[in-house]
């Protein structure tokens, strides 16, 4: 028997030192509902896990996108709805005074009536933004449209979490020249039905454009849904990577807690056992 060296009670305090450790871990991880607190406790699946949560945050970010997407599609189609009604006012006003039985003084004021319009038509083409970004003023108009504008632009939604996952919406001029009811006559009947068909085709362009916007808020609504799954899909195999099992580390807990009692007293029993080599001394 010795007594300089207690072997059998620094093995206990080595053992109780292990088990302490894995005690706050049990700890760490019911306090947080996380099974991976730090890269120490598992490095491989702490990348893949935050791979995955860096791809949850794109795909998030990118809902969030496609629908403000939307709000612009359905903005840009509220302001255009007012132009159709403005432009169908004067078809109605061309396709009255067509008929004979106006006079001059007739026509002047269904003339007087169509300039408010087409200035009307104008001032909405001028003041339709979305967030102070013009909608109908051509900047978003296709390549080869309006001759090649000088202010052509592109409107991309950024629709994906990774890079040129976006999609491209375009939204032609919208004025009165575009539209080309900016010279509209009623004074005569042949000018009446020349109105009546520039004003057709006016009303034509506006309702290609509108069931553009149309298909457009159909594929962002498409987008989101899509990409709003996705998210929880990767949320679920974040979820499986990370996430603690309750009720298997609380029982895991519960046995280190009752083995480290148990080490706690065989270290007791280790240090008492020293003290029975006194009476030898006695």
């Amino acid at each position: 028997m010795v007594i300089k060296n207690n072997i059998s009670a620094l093995n206990s305090v080595r053992v109780l030192d292990n088990r302490d450790n894995v005690i706050n871990r049990n700890i760490q991880q019911l306090s947080t509902g996380l099974r991976i607190n730090k890269a120490a406790d598992n490095p491989t699946n702490l990348a893949v896990s935050e791979k995955f949560r860096s791809q949850i945050g794109g795909l998030q970010a990118a809902s969030r996108n496609a629908n403000n997407g939307i709000s612009l599609i359905q903005t840009a189609e509220g302001y255009l709805t007012e132009s159709q009604n403005l432009v169908r006012r004067i078809k109605e006003l061309a396709v009255q005074t067509a008929n004979g039985v106006y006079q001059d003084q007739d026509r002047q004021l269904a003339q007087t009536e169509v300039n408010e319009l087409v200035a009307e038509v104008n001032r909405v083409g001028q003041v339709a933004n979305f967030n102070g970004l013009p909608l109908l003023d051509g900047r978003f108009s296709r390549p080869d449209a309006n001759g090649g504008s000088p202010i052509a632009t592109s409107l991309y939604f950024q629709v994906g979490a990774n890079s040129d996952q976006r999609v491209r919406a375009y939204i032609a001029t919208f004025s009165s020249a575009a539209l080309g009811i900016d010279n509209i006559s009623l004074s005569t009947i042949d000018q009446s039905q020349r109105a009546i068909t520039l004003v057709d085709e006016a009303l034509n362009r506006i309702n290609s454009q509108r069931a553009d916007l149309g298909s457009y808020e159909n594929r962002l609504e498409s987008v989101v849904k899509s990409v709003d799954l996705a998210v929880t899909n990767f949320q679920s195999a974040e979820s499986k990577i990370r996430d603690l099992d309750i009720a298997s580390a609380v029982v895991d807990f519960s046995r280190n807690t009752i083995v480290n009692q148990a080490n706690i007293a065989a270290l007791a029993q280790a240090n008492s056992r020293a003290q029975s080599v006194l009476s030898l001394l006695q």
